[in-house]
């Protein structure tokens, strides 16, 4: 009788008196069974848990790194903190306010006339271009005069404790009288007050919700 013949003839429900190189392979049969089942009911499981407990473990190391590495430097951003403040505040000193904006404006026009330069156009930009610290006037000159007066009137401007830019210059072949035409737009600046700051951040704030709606 071969093996196989013999494994027929087994009776399952008395296993006690099946051979033993049957019971044998039967009892590896049932562990390895078991051991295949506990891996896809337990361990499967208990293994992905491990391996997202070690990529949290990852990620929380990874943040305590960048907060170590933040307050290492703590004392160095502090101190660049306040060095970009003064700069700031130095700059701000430079802008006139609401009340000073028409002294600035007589200063250029005295800085031209000082030179001996003819104003045919001096005339600031009924609105201003607000941001959220400052606001543009753009005034639009012309004058006349010679060369030499023309290039000392923009240097006098440049010198100004306040701060003007000088932009989109034009000047025009000479005339007969040897003179030049020069047009310009000068730009001057002024720090907005409380109240007008206020305004600003609501009128950003209105836009980005704005913005936030129509998107959605």
């Amino acid at each position: 009788m071969n093996l196989l013949d013999e494994l027929r003839t087994l009776d399952p429900k008395q296993p006690g008196n099946w051979p033993w190189p049957v019971k044998i392979g039967a009892f590896i049969l049932i562990f390895l069974g078991i051991q295949v089942g506990a891996f896809f009911l337990l361990w499967q499981g208990q293994n992905d848990s491990i391996e997202a407990g070690r990529v949290e473990v990852d990620k929380q190391k990874q943040a305590f790194l960048e907060k170590k590495r933040l307050a290492v430097n703590l004392e160095a951003y502090k101190q660049q903190r306040a060095e970009i403040e003064q700069s700031f505040g130095a700059l701000l000193k430079q802008l006139p306010n609401k009340s000073e904006m028409d002294a600035l404006l007589i200063d250029i026009n005295q800085a031209g006339l000082g030179r001996g330069l003819a104003f045919e156009l001096f005339k600031p930009s009924p609105v201003e271009n607000l941001t959220e610290f400052y606001a543009e006037l753009p005034v639009n000159i012309k004058v006349t005069g010679n060369y030499h007066d023309l290039g000392a009137f923009a240097s006098d401007v440049a010198k100004m404790p306040r701060i003007v830019l000088l932009t989109d210059l034009k000047v025009d072949p000479p005339r007969k009288e040897g003179t030049l035409s020069m047009e310009a737009v000068a730009k001057t600046y002024r720090y907005l007050d409380e109240e007008e700051v206020a305004k600003q951040k609501k009128s950003a704030k209105d836009k980005a919700a704005k913005a936030k709606g129509a998107k959605k």
